[in-house]
């Protein structure tokens, strides 16, 4: 799921988002290192936490059907999960990545959802709800991801997608009642 919502938020930025830009795309961590080899602008996607939304849980079992549309077991419902992302720009100049940033933030929050034309794989037929540039929760510092990613601070935009994910678990359903006799034995 998690490579799938990549492709999404990476299909997002080039159709939607970066239109005619030439920057590149990367989806590594903005460290010391990896800033010193980049050469041409490039957009960094760096996921760097995953939490499940508890209050999205659905704890209500789903019936799982056949070809004929019979019961033949129960799966779980869908838990859904925040990927949050750091997206910065990386050129030559601060006045370029503010520009791409600018660009970035006023395209992005055009949008609520992944448009599903940029879903695939898992999330084909499912709504992947995007979040941009909201204040970060209480257990959240940039600042303490920047020193742990051991780079300097600079602009970013904070972008959070919640996908859901289907348990891979089902639970197999008795076979159908096909007779309606009701027998009362005396003891």
């Amino acid at each position: 799921m998690i490579s799938d919502v990549d492709a999404a938020l990476s299909a997002l930025l080039r159709e939607e988002v970066l239109r005619g830009q030439s920057a590149d795309i990367a989806f590594d961590a903005p460290t010391t290192e990896w800033a010193s080899r980049r050469n041409g602008p490039v957009v960094d996607v760096f996921m760097y936490d995953i939490r499940e939304d508890v209050e999205r849980r659905d704890a209500a079992a789903q019936p799982v059907r056949d070809q004929r549309g019979r019961i033949t077991g129960h799966r779980p419902g869908p838990r859904y999960f925040r990927l949050s992302y750091l997206l910065t720009a990386w050129t030559s100049r601060p006045e370029d990545e503010h520009h791409l940033l600018g660009q970035m933030l006023e395209n992005l929050v055009r949008f609520d959802r992944i448009p599903a034309a940029h879903l695939t794989g898992r999330l084909a037929d499912e709504q992947v709800v995007l979040q941009v540039a909201l204040p970060p929760g209480e257990d959240r510092s940039l600042t303490d991801l920047w020193s742990a990613l051991g780079g300097e601070m600079k602009p970013s935009l904070d972008v959070v997608l919640i996908a859901p994910l289907q348990p891979a678990k089902e639970f197999v359903a008795g076979p159908p009642v096909r007779e309606r006799d009701l027998r009362v034995v005396e003891r």
